[in-house]
């Protein structure tokens, strides 16, 4: 049971961080050859940044508007202000006073309040914001999910605005391949329905915020005890960055399930009944596609070494003339880190933004057929040459 100490420790870690940096599923980190610099593209203060296995962020430059968390393809950079949770409850509770609104609004546009703060959820920036979320309110039939700025053309974050946009148009592309008419739009003032009637009610409202943050702290610090030690980073016992990222007895990195991608799936599978999309393909930045040329292929199985959710893997399944092998590709595991092409040996795997939209629903994966690996000469065989 965690002590007053640790929870205190843990507050103040939460409180100088917007981010929490789960390292060992950076793919930099895994391998310092992958290409990926998602997160720093994205920051618009050159905050965080990935090379030679490090992953880091200066706390101080950070400005908290989440879009390195956005752009990071396996969820290596954790937003905590406000966490995945805390805005999905935020949001919930805003539809229920507006009536069915599902309103997003950046802090720049909330501190003019003009809008009532009890029927809409605050992110630091719209760019914190990421399509599971967007996707669950369509999957519970929210028929109005805006997304409202402070006039992004006049912020001086505003190179985060074509990543916003990307989230958008990705949100409304996955809505709309489930077949519904559901559509997230942005604007630059709140709806009618959500703007305040009386602004001294604001008075009241900050009052009760405090203490319902107050609480939200301590049972965010109590189930964040735990991971004490990784803030710490000088504490005794504490596993190690290369202790974490040790082989498996299956010979790979370890594997993990980025939960924003699976909770996208489970809202895409609850808008049809059947879980059909009406499209044969989609083209998003949330999963990927493999494809292999088997002739340049050597079997050498690094793409599955350092794939880090376990959408590609090695194959069971032998084929029937006994020739070669299979590898398994998942397509609603892929996250389109492009680490599997960077370790590539052979330069032979692509890595593709075109999903099947069958496949991506697929409970059995796609098997790959490969070559069986060249014989390497043996010491005789050299001395005769």
């Amino acid at each position: 049971m965690p002590n007053l100490v640790d929870l205190v420790e843990v507050a103040e870690a939460l409180e100088t961080k917007a981010v929490y940096l789960a390292s060992d599923r950076c793919v930099v980190v895994r391998n310092r050859h992958a290409s990926c610099a998602k997160c720093s593209e994205a920051c618009p203060v050159d905050a965080v940044f990935a090379a030679d296995n490090v992953l880091s962020l200066d706390a101080e430059a950070c400005v908290a508007c989440g879009a390195c968390t956005t752009a990071c393809p396996t969820e290596a950079l954790i937003p905590l202000q406000p966490l995945d949770d805390d805005l999905a409850s935020a949001v919930a509770a805003g539809v229920a006073a507006s009536g069915g609104t599902a309103v997003f609004a950046c802090a720049r546009i909330a501190s003019k309040h003009v809008g009532d703060p009890t029927k809409y959820a605050e992110v630091p920036c719209l760019a914190r914001m990421e399509e599971s979320v967007l996707l669950g309110l369509a999957a519970r039939d929210v028929r109005d999910i805006v997304l409202v700025d402070g006039t992004c053309a006049t912020c001086k974050f505003r190179a985060n605005v074509p990543g916003i946009d990307a989230v958008v148009a990705s949100a409304n592309d996955l809505i709309a391949a489930q077949g519904s008419d559901i559509r997230v739009r942005r604007a630059s003032a709140f709806p009618e329905n959500v703007l305040l009637e009386d602004r001294r009610t604001l008075l009241g409202e900050s009052r009760r915020g405090f203490f319902a943050s107050a609480r939200s702290r301590a049972k965010d610090a109590a189930g964040t005890a735990a991971e004490v030690m990784v803030f710490k980073n000088d504490g005794a016992g504490a596993p190690t960055l290369r202790d974490r990222l040790r082989m498996s007895d299956a010979g790979t990195l370890p594997q993990f399930n980025p939960q924003r991608r699976m909770r996208v799936l489970d809202a895409m599978d609850a808008m049809d009944a059947l879980g059909a999309s009406v499209v044969p393909e989609i083209d998003t930045r949330l999963f990927g596609s493999v494809r292999i040329d088997a002739e340049r292929c050597s079997a050498c199985g690094m793409c599955t070494v350092f794939c880090p959710t376990g959408a590609l893997r090695k194959s069971e399944v032998v084929p029937d003339d006994g020739a070669g092998s299979y590898l398994e590709f998942s397509a609603a595991d892929c996250v389109q880190c492009n680490l599997c092409a960077d370790a590539c040996l052979k330069s032979c795997l692509e890595v593709s933004s075109t999903v099947s939209t069958e496949e991506l629903f697929d409970f059995e994966p796609r098997l790959i057929r490969l070559p069986d690996p060249p014989k390497r000469p043996g010491i005789l065989g050299s001395l005769k040459r």
